[in-house]
């Protein structure tokens, strides 16, 4: 039992140690081609500025408040689901340029691929909230319920991206070519913008609301409203995912990891073969 125990704590070292190593891979091949990690940098400024000053005009916060409060909780979530979109395209220029054949001939742990793409993808992520949040600030955004609630609220945003990253180095794996990842990536814009992230929910048809509120998006921007002391935090007679929108979260999250972790290491090791 004593030797059993001790190979898989061997076994966990040699993932831990070679998916740091990944991850090292990983964030020297950003500084390689700093366009692509100075166009992640942008582009969450880009979206406050657009979604806060032009169409921050013409929409009406429920209860009231000032719109960019409103929005910036739903920007937060929509840069989190963008890992979906950046691993997939990542993973599968990976396998189309044959990178990861070479992995799976090198002496390293099989799994340690996918944890290095989900730890990098967390590490960048960060550093895009960071200039999100600054941007936000800078338009008048601000949390209101102190450094604990404003604490929780971003651990909700890194957790779920992180079981999102798993999702991604799935579908990468399974597209396994760079241009079809590419042009899967516009399919997922729906998939943030039927939300409440932008708007409320309440003049969408029925059916479009069902699917906006149940939305995992939803529910981590109604927790960042809520955990954040913003304007449109849900109240009344909503649906579950709204009215407990953190554990909302956190099952979604768990969820996620339970599915995608243990595919995501049995397509890369069968994909070789």
């Amino acid at each position: 039992m004593t030797a059993l125990t001790a190979s898989r704590v061997g076994r966990l070292r040699w993932t831990f140690t070679d998916g740091l190593t990944l991850i090292g891979r990983e964030l020297g091949r950003l500084r390689q081609e700093p366009g692509g990690l100075i166009a992640a940098l942008i582009f969450p400024a880009i979206m406050v500025l657009l979604f806060g000053y032009v169409f921050g005009s013409a929409i009406q916060v429920p209860g009231g408040g000032d719109y960019r409060e409103y929005l910036m909780p739903g920007l937060f979530s929509m840069v989190t689901f963008s890992a979906v979109m950046g691993v997939m395209v990542r993973v599968a220029a990976d396998s189309s340029r044959g990178v990861m054949d070479r992995f799976r001939s090198m002496p390293m742990a099989r799994s340690a691929v996918p944890f290095g793409q989900t730890g990098a993808d967390l590490l960048s992520g960060l550093l895009a909230m960071t200039i999100m949040v600054g941007a936000g600030l800078l338009v008048g955004w601000q949390p209101h319920r102190g450094v604990l609630a404003a604490a929780e609220a971003f651990l909700l945003l890194v957790v779920l991206r992180y079981a999102l990253s798993w999702m991604g180095v799935y579908v990468g794996l399974a597209v396994r070519s760079e241009e079809v990842a590419d042009q899967m990536v516009p399919l997922f814009l729906p998939f943030t913008m039927i939300s409440n992230s932008f708007v409320p929910t309440d003049g969408m048809p029925a059916w479009l609301r069902f699917l906006a509120d149940w939305n995992p998006v939803s529910a981590l921007t109604a927790a960042n409203r809520e955990l954040f002391g913003n304007p449109g935090a849900p109240s009344g007679d909503v649906a579950w995912p709204l009215a407990h929108p953190v554990a909302a979260v956190l099952l979604w999250s768990a969820a996620l990891l339970v599915v995608f972790v243990p595919l995501s290491v049995r397509a890369h090791n069968r994909s070789g073969r």
